[in-house]
């Protein structure tokens, strides 16, 4: 009797033994005699498994060999373990390769690598399921469940990485390294698309991230008073071939109480944190990387505690520009917001605004009066702006002053001074 999965040919004696209700697995070889298949029952009090054993599962109904036993039964096609692969190779090798997070859904969406395509081995539900069994009644119960929900769905596991792309290689990972993207990993070189494990997971990935602050970077903070159009000026810039990284544009808000309007909903920390070391790893460490001046967190954010240790050391090129010329850039930027989104945000601060200037600032929303509202609220920034800046101010500062809002001109202007600075 044959059976052929993903392309492995396996023979059965057409009159196999009877397992017994106690025996955990019983062994038979492969058509060619290479390899080990386990027979293993679906509720043995043991589960035995060779280490880096596992591999190949699907579900038959035993019946189908014999009629004197009806249980369900899994077969393990036993090969070598998969290529494990460390963090930088897998970096560099995940700009040509897709990857593929086998965590729950959960897990992904809390944080995963850039690019990452999630096709879980559990869902959430499943997970859960699996962990109270862990905690209960120990591993072998755990994995064996874990095969039961598993079997079922690998056929679309291995349909779905081959609609990922046509060069026949995959990158995978869980949270470890460990049984997760081993076992997809293996299923997938099964059927024919070579695939390599993430030695230590995420969680080495993870770790790598947030290690890289270590090295020493050249970094240039380009600063400001509110609506000095620091983001347009780092955007010039970048159109000048100059290495830029939008902390503001990862963190999905623009820095003060007003900074969630027009923005989307903000990443997870993680994610921020992941996406934050990918744009780190374009950059060219030998050259000055341009940032803009932030507080520690952008809204619900925080940015990694040594890379804000080494913004305070960097040079700080302080943009100034006039403060009507700031109005109106707030108007343009502000002026078509939901009127009521507005009064809430001034609500939030109005301990800090002061009793009179929200009330103030309230009835001038009311009228439509844009300017009035802008030039109180500018005002209590520059204050704000003065305070944090002489609190926290960095080693090296130079002001630029300029007498318009002209993004390509102050970018020349910053970069002419920023030629000056030695490292």
């Amino acid at each position: 009797m044959f059976f052929k999965q993903c392309g492995v040919k396996i023979s059965i004696p057409i009159k196999p033994p009877i397992v017994p209700t106690n025996a955990c697995f019983q062994q038979f070889t492969t058509q060619q005699g290479l390899k080990k298949l386990i027979l293993v029952t679906i509720s043995p009090t043991k589960f035995l498994l060779q280490p880096k054993k596992i591999l190949l599962i699907f579900n038959i109904n035993l019946n189908s060999l014999t009629s004197h036993n009806r249980n369900q039964v899994i077969f393990l096609h036993s090969m070598q373990a998969p290529k494990q692969i460390e963090l930088p190779n897998f970096i560099e090798e995940s700009e040509v390769y897709p990857m593929v997070d086998v965590r729950a859904p959960i897990e992904y969406k809390n944080g995963h690598i850039p690019g990452a395509i999630n096709i879980p081995l559990f869902e959430d539900h499943e997970r859960a399921e699996i962990g109270t069994i862990y905690k209960l009644r120990g591993k072998e119960d755990a994995v064996l469940r874990g095969l039961e929900i598993v079997s079922p769905k690998l056929a679309d596991f291995v349909k779905s990485v081959k609609k990922l792309n046509d060069k026949g290689k995959v990158l995978v990972y869980c949270f470890r390294g460990g049984m997760r993207s081993n076992s997809f990993a293996t299923l997938m070189n099964t059927a024919g698309v070579k695939a390599e494990v993430l030695k230590g997971g995420y969680k080495n990935y993870r770790k790598g991230s947030l290690q890289f602050y270590e090295n020493k970077l050249q970094l240039i903070v380009l600063g400001g008073p509110t609506g000095s159009g620091k983001t347009e000026v780092l955007q010039e810039l970048k159109k000048l071939n100059e290495q830029v990284i939008d902390l503001e544009g990862l963190a999905q808000h623009k820095g003060s109480a007003f900074g969630s309007i027009h923005q989307e909903d903000q990443p997870s920390q993680q994610n921020f944190e992941n996406n934050l070391f990918r744009e780190f790893l374009k950059m060219d460490l030998g050259r000055p990387i341009w940032l803009e001046n932030e507080s520690f967190s952008i809204g619900s954010i925080k940015l990694p505690y040594p890379l804000w240790l080494q913004m305070k050391q960097a040079p700080l090129l302080k943009l100034m520009i006039p403060f009507k010329a700031r109005v109106q850039r707030l108007i343009r930027e502000y002026g078509s917001a939901d009127i009521q989104v507005l009064k809430n945000t001034v609500l939030r601060i109005q301990k800090r605004l002061g009793g009179l200037q929200t009330k103030q600032t309230l009835e001038h929303l009311n009228n439509n009066e844009a300017e009035k509202v802008t030039e109180i609220l500018l005002s209590y920034y520059d204050s704000a702006y003065q305070y944090d800046h002489q609190t926290n101010e960095c080693k090296h500062t130079i002001e630029i002053n300029s007498l318009a809002d002209d993004p390509e001109t102050n970018a020349g202007s910053v970069l002419e001074v920023a030629k000056n600075i030695t490292w």
